[in-house]
């Protein structure tokens, strides 16, 4: 028999408290110790994945935040459940979904929170995870120095409209200013994304590739039609959903990537 999947993770190994920057105060859940990573959920929320995930970040030894968002916390994905939260979001005063060359105002808060982190956790800096909608929150939060070691997991955000909206990173020319500066100084991003991501499309990152040279490493997963590992074409989450966490599989591949780029870059 087919084992049925629990509806929620309780996420009670997780510390539960909440943080206020700028008259804003929202929930975030810790874990682990060590210099601090701060992971930005997906659609629709803080998903029992996305929960694994951030257990495994904090097992190499590195202290994990998740802010909640948007969603509800721990409750696993449907449909309907994805739909309601994509309504929420795109009439929500702290995300930028649709508009070009603007990083989200949410984004303000998570540096304050990543500042405050990289005091209380120490270690050379922050690490920093965003996804989906999310995913280029972690390139606007390079703008301080604290971040250090930053993903962008399938990156959503402005939606794929038209051929800009496609190309367009989700930061200002202000930002991406300052990026360019910080990665010319040695920081490194790392950009993950299935080939056949509609919602995460190529041109994203070409953008990202032509505007940070070699500071940019863009891992795309083969989604085409008979790809060898079966993912679907409408394959999406690299880390989580999608994720098939066993050795030879190009999304385990990428996970271990992942873990290692914080291992080098906030552990040694």
């Amino acid at each position: 028999m087919a084992k049925i999947k629990p509806p929620f993770d309780a996420l009670d190994d997780f510390e539960k408290l909440e943080r206020s920057y700028f008259g804003s105060t929202k929930t975030v859940y810790r874990k682990g110790t060590g210099p601090a990573v701060v992971i930005m959920t997906e659609i629709p929320g803080i998903t029992p994945k996305v929960a694994d995930f951030a257990r495994r970040v904090a097992d190499i030894g590195c202290t994990v935040v998740m802010p909640s968002l948007y969603g509800v916390d721990g409750r696993r994905p449907t449909s309907g459940y994805l739909a309601t939260s994509v309504a929420k979001v795109c009439v929500s005063q702290e995300f930028t979904t649709f508009t070009t060359g603007k990083s989200s105002p949410v984004v303000v808060w998570l540096r304050a929170l990543a500042r405050d982190l990289h005091e209380e956790c120490g270690g050379p800096g922050v690490g920093a995870v965003g996804m989906c909608l999310t995913g280029g929150f972690a390139l606007a939060m390079m703008v301080d120095e604290e971040m250090i070691a930053p993903v962008l997991s399938q990156p959503s955000t402005p939606f794929a409209l038209s051929g800009s909206h496609k190309a367009d990173m989700g930061v200002s020319p202000t930002e991406l200013k300052v990026v360019k500066e910080r990665v010319a100084a040695g920081v490194c991003v790392l950009g993950l994304r299935f080939s056949e991501d509609a919602l995460s499309p190529p041109e994203r990152f070409e953008s990202l590739r032509q505007e940070l040279g070699e500071g940019f490493i863009g891992v795309e997963i083969d989604s085409s039609e008979g790809n060898p590992h079966g993912f679907a074409k409408k394959a999406h989450s690299v880390l989580t959903e999608d994720l098939v966490d066993e050795p030879g599989n190009p999304t385990h591949d990428a996970l271990n990537q992942v873990l290692d780029h914080f291992r080098n870059r906030l552990l040694t």
